[in-house]
C-alpha cells in the first residue's frame, strides 16, 4: 500500500490509482436511483471548493460541518483540513444549545450545514447572539440551495467558482503547505456539553491509522465488489476514519444510506459488499436471520450446519473454498442482504462473539476491532486471516499496547502508543496530562487483558467498574453481555447500588424487555412478564461467579437514551 502522510496525498493517490471508478453513490431524492461520483471527479471537487474558499479569504478558518452523510460533507471537511484551517465535525443530532456551546468553544467562524438541520442551527445562532457573540461574522455555507432571504453561500456555486478559477490557472490552493503534525481536525467526544472533550487530531494521526488498518483488512482480498454502505454518522471518527478514509485509500465505493429502515433496500440497490457498523446493527441483522429461520422451521438444520462448520475451522473466518460452499448452503441469508455482502466489521462497542462466529460460519467474513476517538480511532483489530471472535483484536502494526497494573487474572488498564494518538485535548492541558504521557502513552480508560498471542480482550470501562466491599471488581459490561443473550431482553444497564443497610453495593440490572416476545412467552408459561424476566436473569446468573450475580432488577417501559453511534448513555 502507498505510504501517505496527509489527506491531500490520499486524495491524489485515490484519483491516480482508482480514476474513473465510483468513489461515492448518492441520491438526489429518497427512493431515487444512485448516482456515481468518480475518484477523479471527487478530487477535483475538493480542490475546486478549496480554491474558491481560499480566494474568498477562508485561510486559517475554523469551520464546523454538520449534516447527514453525503459527499458535500466530506468535500467541506477535506477542503478545509487540506490547507485552509481546522475542521470541526459536529453531531447532527445535538440540540441547539449544545451546537451553540460547541461553536463557541471551538472558535468557529464558518459553518457548512445541510437543510435538515437549518432550523436548529438558526436557533443555535440566536442563542449565541443573545450571549453577545457576533454571529454575523460567522459565514454560512449550505449543502442545499438556500431559501430566499437566507444569508448563506451555496456549496455547489463555490465549487463552480473554484473550477473557473483553476481553469484560469489558479493553483494556489493545491500547493498550500500541509504540516502533517499540526492540528487540523477538532473532534468532540460524545457526552453532554459539559463533559465532551475536544480531541485535537492531525493528518498523520488519521493517515497512519487508515494505512495500518489496511494491513489487517484488505478490501481487494476480501470484498470483490468493494462497495460499502455509509450509515454511521460521519462526525464520529469510527465512520470517518474507517469507512470514509478507509474506502478512499483502498478504492472502495461508498453508497450513502437513506436511513436505518432503508439499510437492506440500499444494500440491494448498491450491491453492497462490505459493511462497517456498530454491534447493534449486526445483532439486529442476526436476530432477524434466526427469527425467519424459526418461522420457516429451518432453525434446527441451520444450528446443526453451523456447529459442523465451526468445528472444522481453525480461525473464526473461513478459507475461500469453504466460504464458497457455505454461501451456497446459506444462500437465502446472503440474498436477503443483496447477494453481494461478504465483509462485516464491528466496532465502537463490544459485540457478542457468537454473532461473529455465526456470520463467519454462514460464509461471510466478520471481524471486530477496538479503539477510541483519541486514537483516530482504531487501536486493535482482528486480521481477516487470523480472527478470534471473542477478542477485540491484535494491536495494529506500529501500535504498542500494554496492560497497566494487571490483577491476578491479568486484567488492568489498556495503555497504547502510536502515531495515531491524538495531539491532546483542546485548551485542556490538565485533562491531557491525566491520559497522555510526555513520551506518548495513552491511558484508554478501558480495562482488559492480552492473551499469549498478543490479542486484546476488553472487560469494561474503568469508570463503570463496581468494587464490592470485599474488593472484587465487577465489570457491568460482562454482566450485560450474559443478560443480553436472552431473547426477551433488548437492552440493559448494570450498576452497583447501595444495599438497604448501606454496607455494600448490590449488582442491579435496569432492563428494557422485548415486550412483544416476552408477553407471548409469559402467556404461554402462565406467568407474569416480570417473573419471566426474573427467570431469564437467573439463567444469566448461573453462568457467572456468585459475586457477579444480579440481585435486583428494574424494568423500563422505554429504550435507554443512546448516542448517535447507538451506544447507551449510562448517565
Amino acid at each position: 500500500m502507498q505510504k501517505l502522510t496527509n489527506l491531500r496525498e490520499m486524495l491524489e493517490f485515490s484519483a491516480s490509482e482508482y480514476g474513473d471508478q465510483p468513489a461515492y453513490l448518492y441520491k438526489t431524492r429518497t427512493g431515487g436511483a444512485y448516482i456515481p461520483i468518480s475518484f477523479k471527479e471527487f478530487k477535483e471537487i475538493v480542490f475546486d471548493l478549496g480554491t474558491a474558499l481560499k480566494e474568498r479569504g477562508f485561510m486559517d478558518c475554523r469551520m464546523a460541518v454538520i449534516g447527514e452523510n453525503r459527499w458535500e460533507w466530506i468535500a467541506a471537511h477535506l477542503a478545509v483540513s487540506c490547507g485552509l484551517g481546522v475542521i470541526v465535525p459536529l453531531d447532527k443530532e445535538l440540540p441547539a444549545h449544545e451546537i451553540a456551546a460547541l461553536i463557541r468553544r471551538a472558535g468557529v467562524n464558518s459553518i457548512t450545514y445541510s437543510a435538515k438541520i437549518a432550523a436548529r442551527l438558526r436557533e443555535a445562532l440566536a442563542i449565541l447572539a443573545e450571549e453577545g457573540v457576533d454571529t454575523k461574522a460567522i459565514t454560512l455555507i449550505s449543502m442545499d440551495v438556500p431559501p430566499e432571504g437566507i444569508d448563506a453561500l451555496y456549496i455547489k456555486d463555490l465549487i463552480t467558482e473554484g473550477e473557473n478559477l483553476r481553469s484560469g490557472g489558479n493553483d494556489t490552493y493545491e500547493t498550500l503547505p500541509i504540516d502533517p503534525d499540526e492540528m487540523r481536525i477538532l473532534l468532540f467526544t460524545s457526552g453532554t456539553t459539559g463533559l465532551a472533550k475536544g480531541v485535537m487530531m492531525s493528518h498523520r494521526n488519521l493517515c497512519v491509522n487508515v494505512q495500518q488498518t489496511a494491513l489487517y483488512v484488505d478490501l481487494k482480498k476480501i470484498s470483490s465488489g468493494r462497495v460499502g454502505l455509509s450509515l454511521l454518522p460521519m462526525h464520529h471518527t469510527y465512520e470517518f476514519s474507517a469507512d470514509v478514509l478507509g474506502s478512499l485509500y483502498q478504492g472502495g465505493t461508498l453508497a450513502f444510506c437513506e436511513g436505518l429502515k432503508h439499510i437492506v433496500k440500499n444494500m440491494q440497490e448498491a450491491e453492497v459488499s462490505y459493511l462497517i457498523a456498530v454491534p447493534l446493527i449486526f445483532e439486529s441483522m442476526h436476530k432477524k436471520i434466526w427469527k425467519k429461520a424459526e418461522k420457516s422451521g429451518k432453525a434446527e438444520k441451520m444450528r446443526a450446519a453451523l456447529k459442523m462448520i465451526k468445528a472444522i475451522t481453525r480461525f473464526g473466518t473461513l478459507d475461500k473454498k469453504l466460504a464458497g460452499k457455505t454461501k451456497k448452503l446459506f444462500k437465502e441469508v446472503h440474498e436477503g442482504f443483496g447477494g453481494k455482502l461478504s465483509l462485516l466489521i464491528a466496532g465502537a462497542a463490544p459485540i457478542d462473539p457468537g454473532v461473529i462466529s455465526d456470520f463467519n460460519a454462514m460464509g461471510f467474513t466478520m471481524v471486530q476491532g477496538y479503539g477510541m476517538t483519541e486514537c483516530a480511532p482504531i487501536i486493535a483489530l482482528n486480521p481477516t486471516y487470523a480472527n478470534k471472535p471473542a477478542a477485540a483484536g491484535l494491536p495494529l502494526p506500529g501500535t504498542e499496547v500494554y496492560i497497566d497494573q494487571p490483577d491476578e487474572s491479568g486484567v488492568g488498564e489498556i495503555v497504547c502508543r502510536s502515531q495515531s494518538v491524538m495531539l491532546g485535548y483542546y485548551m485542556d492541558p490538565e485533562e491531557t496530562a491525566k491520559v497522555l504521557s510526555d513520551d506518548g502513552w495513552l491511558k484508554t480508560g478501558d480495562y482488559g487483558y492480552m492473551d499469549a498471542a498478543g490479542y486484546v480482550y476488553i472487560t469494561g470501562r474503568k469508570k463503570n467498574v463496581i468494587v464490592t466491599k470485599n474488593g472484587k471488581n465487577i465489570f457491568p459490561e460482562e454482566v450485560e453481555f450474559y443478560l443480553g443473550r436472552s431473547p426477551y431482553i433488548l437492552e440493559t444497564v448494570v450498576s452497583g447500588r447501595p444495599s438497604d443497610d448501606g454496607t455494600d453495593l448490590v449488582v442491579t440490572a435496569e432492563i428494557f424487555p422485548d415486550y412483544d416476545e416476552a408477553q407471548k412467552k409469559a402467556a404461554e408459561e402462565g406467568i407474569s412478564l416480570e417473573q419471566l424476566i426474573r427467570n431469564e436473569v437467573e439463567k444469566a446468573n448461573d453462568a457467572m461467579p456468585a459475586y457477579k450475580r444480579v440481585r435486583s432488577i428494574v424494568l423500563r417501559e422505554s429504550e435507554f437514551e443512546k448516542t448517535t453511534t447507538k451506544k447507551i448513555k449510562r448517565w
